[in-house]
């Protein structure tokens, strides 16, 4: 997995490359460092495979940044990991773009 960030004033892209999964989700959770990010978009465009790791990680991510009065969007997310959020319900609580 590879994880990219770039800063646009108090927005901040996470841009994801590879599957979340068990094995990889500890590093994307210690790449979601968001600081002091109002809005962070999170690229999923290359994310072939999300597992239930990684939803325990989008969730945990929208959670912290709702409790800092800013907003995470999930961006570009695959037909594979769109079929997942909205089988679990997740594409109805985390803002999708």
């Amino acid at each position: 997995m590879e994880i990219k960030t770039h800063t646009d004033g108090t927005t901040l892209t996470i841009t994801v490359s590879g599957r979340v999964d068990t094995v990889t989700a500890p590093e994307l959770e210690a790449g979601l460092k968001f600081g002091d990010a109002t809005r962070v978009v999170l690229d999923l465009a290359d994310v072939p495979y999300m597992s239930s790791a990684g939803l325990r990680l989008l969730l945990s991510a929208h959670k912290t940044m709702l409790a800092k009065g800013g907003e995470l969007q999930i961006a570009r997310v695959p037909p594979a990991v769109r079929e997942v959020l909205d089988l679990t319900g997740f594409s109805g609580i985390l803002n999708l773009v």
